[in-house]
């Protein structure tokens, strides 16, 4: 029996998507072997590759202008291969602090030039509540680029509106809410997501980024590391994570059949309208310490009154089939990570194991 899983990453996959990774496992299209035992140079591999960059541009639109990699080593590997890329010694990025992601971000970009923080809602604590207003950005019009991450795991703030930033290019860390509604490609310089959240297995990331910001990226860095590298040769210039590959292909031909972007939205509304609905009834129990404007639809963070109610909810909920709920070293707490793969009914199920929570210990 699977559990309900509420992991920060990596975190559950839809169950179309294993069951059919199961079914072809050992016969992949009848070629009597696995697609990971495939050439990533066959036509066998390259179609499922074709089609998983096919299946993103029609789901989210993107333009011409963009161009869609697979690449390796995760967001942590992006916070620096982006200031590789773009800036040099001297020049300037700007970066918003909205969390622990964002600081290490730019801890990266001190190594290849002179990013500033242009913003940040950074409390006393070293905790963070809410992601900054418009009005209290500092922005260089001079940067080589602005840096933001869209959502954050430990803390549960989101950006639900992206700031305008003028001329300079906007680059996002999208890792833990990629796909989880459509989104404005056009408006970025360069996405980038580790797919372990919404799109696919641990092993594979994501990179959206404009053609001609990356024709601008520096040649004087080890090809491998740039971005022009891999665009080049459609993610194939070195052997690329095939199997990771495949299955974010087959996440991807699921979100085709639930409707699409504009279907999963409103499945992931109904989903943290549910969850913020029951802490908010029981505001003496539960309490949501980010501010309500910059409340994450993903990753739902909460408190109960004591540490031990926090490690009783946790132990009660696991023995009642939903695992993944305790919240980071860094924030404590509860954290419930919805993500795409979590279904409504999988957070009807928890908030009802809420409701009884707080008659048995509140």
């Amino acid at each position: 029996m699977r559990v309900i899983n509420f992991n920060a990453g990596p975190a559950g996959l839809p169950l179309p998507a294993l069951e059919q990774a199961r079914d072809e496992l050992l016969d992949f299209h009848g070629t009597g072997m696995s697609v990971m035992e495939h050439s990533h140079r066959g036509k066998d591999y390259e179609g499922v590759h074709d089609e998983a960059v096919a299946l993103l541009t029609e789901l989210l639109g993107i333009p011409d202008t963009h161009q869609v990699l697979f690449l390796t080593g995760g967001a942590s590997q992006q916070f620096a291969q982006v200031p590789m890329n773009f800036l040099t010694p001297g020049a300037s990025a700007d970066y918003l602090m909205t969390g622990v992601w964002s600081e290490k971000a730019l801890d990266e970009a001190k190594f290849y030039g002179s990013p500033r923080i242009a913003a940040t809602t950074l409390q006393a604590d070293k905790r963070y509540q809410r992601v900054p207003k418009q009005s209290e950005l500092q922005l260089d019009p001079q940067a080589a680029y602005v840096h933001l991450t869209s959502n954050n795991t430990i803390f549960g703030s989101q950006w639900h509106t992206f700031p305008d930033v003028g001329r300079v290019p906007l680059v996002a860390d999208m890792s833990s809410d990629f796909l989880w509604k459509p989104t404005d490609v056009s408006r970025f310089a360069l996405i980038y997501a580790g797919a372990q959240k919404n799109l696919g297995p641990s092993g594979v990331t994501l990179i959206l980024a404009a053609k001609d910001f990356i024709a601008k990226g520096r040649k004087d860095i080890p090809r491998y590391f740039r971005y022009s590298t891999h665009a080049e040769n459609n993610s194939l210039y070195n052997t690329p994570p095939t199997l990771a590959i495949y299955l974010v292909r087959n996440v991807l031909q699921w979100v085709k059949g639930l409707g699409g972007l504009p279907a999963l939205e409103q499945r992931n509304r109904e989903k943290a309208d549910t969850l913020y609905g029951a802490i908010d009834r029981n505001p003496g129990f539960y309490r949501a310490p980010v501010e309500r404007e910059s409340r994450s639809v993903m990753n739902v963070v909460f408190h109960l009154p004591t540490e031990e109610l926090d490690a009783a909810f946790v132990a009660q909920a696991k023995a009642a089939g939903m695992v993944g709920l305790k919240g980071h070293r860094t924030a404590g707490g509860i954290r419930v990570s919805q993500y795409n793969a979590v279904s409504p009914q999988d957070v009807k199920t928890l908030t009802s194991f809420m409701d009884h929570f707080v008659k048995m210990h509140g």
